[in-house]
This record gives C-alpha cells, structure tokens and sequence, in this order.
C-alpha cells in the first residue's frame, strides 16, 4: 500500500520528522509518498533512509516540489 505525506511549506527538519512519525504507523513493505519543498530535503530524506534502514526507492523534482518514495524496512 502506497500512502501520502505533503510536508509541502514544512521546513528542515519537520518534513523528515514527519515522515518518521508515519513510518512507525505502517507495516513493514508499505510505502509513502513524501512530497516537500524545503531545500534541505535532498539531503536529510536520504540520510534517514540510510540511518533508519529503509529504502528510498525513488526521488524526483519538479516544479520546485520534491517527491521521494521510501518503503519501510522492519
């Protein structure tokens, strides 16, 4: 199951603290659409993948919003 999260307007470190707080709600396997346009993004939304142990399957940007796609890891 794919879920939503718009941190849009959301500066550092709110969007990665927020989808932190979601992830713990989901199962393992499920994934969540982050979409944030904080800058700092690019860099905090791949370190937390990296630190917590789950996958970023996919970032993007596009019209000044950025889209990650993290799926969670148990």
């Amino acid at each position: 199951m794919t879920h939503e999260l718009d941190a849009i307007g959301l500066l550092c470190p709110l969007p990665v603290l927020k989808l932190r707080k979601r992830l713990k709600a989901l199962e393992a396997g499920d994934r969540i659409r982050l979409l944030a346009d904080d800058p700092a993004a690019i860099v905090d939304v791949p370190h937390f993948c990296n630190e917590s142990g789950h996958t970023l399957l996919d970032s993007s940007e596009a019209g000044g919003t950025l889209t990650f796609l993290v799926e969670k890891r148990p």
